[in-house]
């Protein structure tokens, strides 16, 4: 990297620690892209070409026009396939967009979700609409208008109203109980363990006790609420988590087999073989690509 892209990418990831939002277009600052904390922002991409994404273990290939949203907290790569590749970016931080009150539920929508839908394929009438509404997050943020870091979180809105409106809306259902919002708040914590950035930091929260012990609550009332709201055990919510990421580190990391069962919180190998077997009839080495 030559002095000048190096301070590129230094002005480009201080302004974006420091405001907690950029906006830019892919093709003017893809070498900047590939340096900012990963685990510190939410990504909106509306990106025209051939490309393919593995989003935690799963993995979608389009061509064409899509809308990706990357959730901070879940493993993904992008491989681009087409030499012509156009298109815009938009990064922000929880505490950017959440200093709007109408965030929050936005955030736990199907399109940030863990098994959501985070690449919606676009028709060319929605790409012209939704161009524009990134030209004008990438107008606005270079102005000086007292109120723009608002204007911009309304621009945001209304790009995930919009993807709302494309995806299927089955899972998005807001419910107000005791039972839904303690549910909301165990499955929202267990979400932000991952990604797993360091086989030298490895998961603390492995159990229902210790997530119950986290969120100040008895364990078996923290099983009842989710059971009631998601129809499945604490437990399973967190072996279901912990193998999504098991399979991301096992694809698309270096790590052997020993470094990602500690990064996962389990003591020996042979414990984590056997805990990844009786979850996927699978050996981790059987997923290793």
């Amino acid at each position: 990297m030559d002095q000048k892209t190096e301070r590129r990418v230094s002005d480009f990831n201080s302004e974006l620690k420091l405001k907690g939002f950029k906006a830019f277009q892919i093709e003017e600052d893809s070498g900047a892209t590939r340096v900012y904390s990963r685990k510190d922002f939410y990504k909106i991409c509306l990106t025209t070409g051939k490309s393919s994404i593995h989003y935690s273990d799963r993995s979608f290939e389009h061509e064409g026009t899509i809308l990706f949203f990357g959730n901070p907290h879940i493993p993904y790569s992008w491989e681009t396939l087409s030499r012509d590749y156009v298109g815009y970016t938009c990064l922000f931080s929880e505490e950017f967009i959440q200093a709007s009150d109408r965030s929050e539920s936005l955030l736990q929508s199907p399109l940030f979700k863990l098994g959501g839908t985070p690449v919606l394929k676009i028709e060319e009438n929605q790409r012209q609409f939704l161009n524009g509404i990134f030209q004008k997050i990438i107008e606005e943020q270079q102005t000086d208008y007292s109120f723009k870091d608002d204007l911009i979180r309304n621009y945001i809105h209304l790009i995930l109203h919009e993807a709302l409106k494309m995806s299927p809306s089955e899972n998005y259902i807001q419910q107000g109980n005791a039972a839904s919002r303690l549910t909301s708040v165990f499955l929202e914590l267990l979400e932000r363990q991952f990604p797993i950035e360091s086989p030298n930091e490895p998961l603390m929260l492995t159990t229902a006790q210790h997530y119950a012990e986290h969120l100040s609550v008895h364990v078996n009332y923290l099983n009842r609420a989710v059971k009631e709201i998601t129809g499945k055990p604490t437990s399973a919510h967190i072996s279901e988590r912990m193998i999504a990421e098991a399979k991301a580190l096992l694809q698309h990391t270096n790590w052997n087999i020993s470094e990602v069962a500690y990064a996962l919180g389990f003591d020996y190998p042979t414990y984590f073989n056997n805990f990844f077997k009786k979850q996927t009839g699978l050996t981790p080495k059987a997923v290793r690509v």
